[in-house]
């Protein structure tokens, strides 16, 4: 990642190193907001591959077994709606993902950076000032098929250029430094489950800020095709018979409460590895197909969308899911290269996402968010560009209302410190899919939502 912001490369270092070690999300240094879910209890199941673990917080009373339960009756019902939340981590460039290049002060902002006209991306249909950068092609073309909503300057008042205050708000859903739940978190308090971890999904190794709740289960999955049991020296055949052995071990009567316990986690551990052999095979390797071709490229990025539409083909009860994209925006210098990577391999691989949703007939119940905690300064800095203000997000689906919502301000009256203006709130994004695709009323999970307006995004 082209970064040379020393307290962002800590905050990350913060969330995702410390968070692994058992204890919930970390305490972080002073003067950063603490994470939304700090402090939440967290059960960590023996599944383990290379030292990764599936999680569940919020349900230190609850067993698998419950959990099993839950999941099962969760998945009696109707299919109901699921949000896919992408964060593109590290501020991206909104200026490149959607370059002005018929802005008269594009080129002298940018003299170096500035894409031309011709350079292979397309004019962007809404306003023909703008152009798709030539890696967010993929975008383009949902875009022209009408499913992708833009909103090509999305923030608030006042902006914080802070990594992590901007992403703590866009993360808790509110202006409020000492918020300690996640907007998506109230949402499944309001219409989750007691019994359902499957409801709120990091496909990650931590739990997503933006999922922690107050009441109801949620969990942390790095990838499904990670979970398998290995024993040094031990390989098959002999593996599949020990592995059933450890689980009928489980049902068996036990003497002493120390017996019970450890004939329990085994009978929790087998069920668990039970739900999850149609997505993992010899060696940890997938044993589900995808019905389009995925990205080799971008890490474990695309490798989990694809699970993903797995197991929500599988009939998994899903409702919020949150992810990281490919690499980091964070693009103080290097920022061509940075983009040409990065954006490539994201936009690919949730266009690949979008086809095998269509393939599976799942598209009209899945909208993917894609997001970032600000934007970047419209003057560059020679290879790179610095903290801004208003960014860019999308709404992409076969649901999405497929339009912009507010409209690019131009660079001719930027704000008192030189950035880029917001026209539509990042909280009013989030009060339009609450009403719009949860049917359900906004202010359970963002606070005065009242008073923010409700763009269109969903057909």
């Amino acid at each position: 990642m082209a970064c040379g912001c020393n307290d962002f490369n800590r905050a990350q270092l913060l969330r995702k190193g410390a968070a692994v070690a058992g204890r919930g999300l970390p305490k972080i240094e002073r003067g950063m907001p603490l994470p939304a879910g700090t402090g939440m209890d967290r059960r960590t199941f023996l599944l383990r591959s290379a030292g990764t673990a599936i999680s569940v917080y919020g349900a230190s009373m609850l067993g698998v077994r419950h959990f099993e339960e839950g999941i099962a009756k969760a998945a009696e019902g109707p299919a109901k709606p699921v949000l896919v939340s992408i964060f593109m981590e590290g501020g991206w460039d909104a200026m490149s993902v959607l370059a002005p290049i018929g802005d008269p002060l594009y080129k002298q902002l940018r003299p170096v950076l500035a894409l031309k006209e011709g350079e292979g991306g397309v004019k962007f249909t809404e306003d023909e000032r703008l152009m798709w950068h030539p890696q967010a092609a993929g975008l383009a073309t949902l875009h022209g098929e009408g499913k992708v909503s833009v909103l090509p300057a999305v923030g608030y008042d006042p902006p914080d250029e802070s990594h992590f205050t901007s992403r703590h708000y866009w993360e808790v859903g509110q202006l409020d430094t000492e918020t300690r739940s996640g907007w998506m978190g109230r949402l499944l308090d309001a219409i989750g489950e007691p019994d359902n971890p499957l409801q709120g999904l990091s496909l990650d190794y931590s739990l997503a800020p933006a999922l922690a709740s107050t009441r109801v289960p949620v969990a942390a999955v790095s990838t499904p095709a990670e979970y398998r049991l290995w024993t040094y020296g031990v390989d098959e055949p002999i593996m599949a018979s020990a592995v059933r052995t450890y689980g009928e071990l489980g049902t068996l009567a036990a003497p002493s409460a120390a017996m019970a316990q450890a004939r329990g986690a085994s009978l929790d551990t087998s069920i668990v590895l039970g739900q999850m052999a149609g997505f993992v095979g010899e060696e940890g390797k997938p044993t589900y197909t995808s019905p389009v071709a995925y990205p080799k490229e971008g890490g474990q990025f695309a490798e989990r969308l694809a699970a993903l539409a797995a197991m929500l083909a599988a009939g998994m009860p899903i409702r919020c899911v949150s992810l990281s994209g490919v690499g980091g925006y964070d693009t103080h210098s290097d920022e061509v290269e940075t983009l040409k990577t990065n954006l490539g391999e994201t936009v690919e691989s949730v266009l690949a996402f979008q086809r095998d949703l269509e393939a599976r007939g799942l598209a009209d119940r899945v909208l993917v968010q894609l997001w970032s905690e600000f934007g970047r300064r419209p003057a560059e800095n020679g290879s790179g560009t610095d903290h801004g203000a208003a960014g860019a997000a999308f709404v992409i689906g076969t649901k999405a209302k497929g339009q912009m919502v507010g409209e690019f301000p131009g660079l001719s009256q930027l704000d008192e410190n030189e950035n880029l203006r917001n026209t539509s709130d990042f909280r009013a994004l989030y009060c339009s899919l609450l009403e719009q695709w949860f049917a359900t009323e906004a202010g359970v999970a963002i606070p005065g939502a009242a008073s923010l307006p409700r763009p269109v995004l969903v057909r």
